[in-house]
């Protein structure tokens, strides 16, 4: 009888995918909790129900109601669908970080600028296996596609998205397509984003907690009647709800400072993709009137 009700659980795409239609009608107890869960996957099958209490600052027993919410008998049963999931697989970020706050307690004040860059780049090299491991190849795909179809790229990114947003726009700029920065300069991003229209796409980059300017963004999108590739870090961000497509990115950190390392190369692959679908020759060199690339 266990095998049978291990093989029923859901999957924790399906599972998400549930929180994430709920999110808005939940308690802000429960949403502390969903946010939670959704932002440590890899190991919120071996946190303690009162670890994670405290981390969201609700009583334990909001952790359990979140469970029952969804239709399980209590958190165990909810923590057995991400066990299913994550048994066996490397889950590298928790570790690094232990390893981080291991090397502070034993070196406080002694940490050489040698020791700082391989933490950070072990950290970012974390960020990168749970990229590929928890690539969504249907809404890569259906990303590619619609950038493939775009009669305009409207690109928005602000502050730590904003070297992102940049990147990408350079590189879009190699393909035929009509590709625009919606910068804000001048404080000018309803200026820029007024022209956008059905069959544009809007790129939106943001991450928690989420530029007010990049949400505008997508509401005007959204207004007219524009798709959206999403690029964030959850599910439940404000982000969601106005997407298209939504592909996530959970970058590894060191000292509380998130890389940037995932997302770029998320980019990077978003435009060789496209740029294979449009059969370009992406290593051709071309005369570019006295500039290099």
């Amino acid at each position: 009888m266990a095998e049978e009700s291990t093989e029923e659980l859901p999957s924790v795409e399906d599972l998400m995918q549930r929180i994430a239609e709920n999110y808005d009608s939940l308690p802000r107890q429960l949403k502390n909790v969903a946010t939670y869960i959704e932002q440590h996957r890899s190991s919120v099958m071996v946190d303690r129900t009162s670890d994670i209490a405290a981390s969201c600052g609700v009583h334990p027993s909001a952790v359990v109601r979140f469970a029952q919410r969804f239709g399980f008998s209590g958190f165990s049963d909810l923590q057995a669908v991400f066990r299913q999931a994550y048994t066996g697989q490397g889950t590298s970020s928790p570790s690094y970080q232990q390893r981080i706050r291991k090397l502070i307690d034993e070196k406080p004040g002694a940490l050489s600028g040698g020791s700082v860059a391989r933490e950070f780049v072990a950290a970012c090299r974390g960020g990168l296996d749970e990229l590929e491991a928890g690539l969504d190849d249907a809404q890569f795909d259906a990303a590619v596609k619609m950038l493939q179809q775009a009669d305009n790229i409207y690109v928005v990114g602000v502050r730590r998205s904003f070297p992102v947003a940049s990147y990408i726009v350079y590189a879009l700029q190699h393909t035929p397509k009509r590709v625009h920065l919606v910068s804000g300069f001048g404080g000018m991003y309803r200026e820029q984003i007024r022209s956008v229209r059905k069959g544009d796409v809007v790129i939106a980059i943001s991450f928690a907690p989420y530029g007010k300017e990049t949400q505008y963004c997508l509401r005007v999108a959204h207004h007219h009647q524009a798709k959206t590739l999403v690029i964030s870090d959850s599910q439940l961000s404000p982000l969601a709800r106005y997407a298209t497509t939504q592909l996530y990115v959970k970058e590894g950190s060191a000292f509380a400072f998130r890389s940037l390392t995932s997302t770029i190369c998320l980019c990077q692959a978003l435009f060789i993709a496209l740029a294979y679908k449009l059969e370009l020759n992406v290593e051709e060199s071309k005369d570019t009137g006295g500039y290099d690339d």
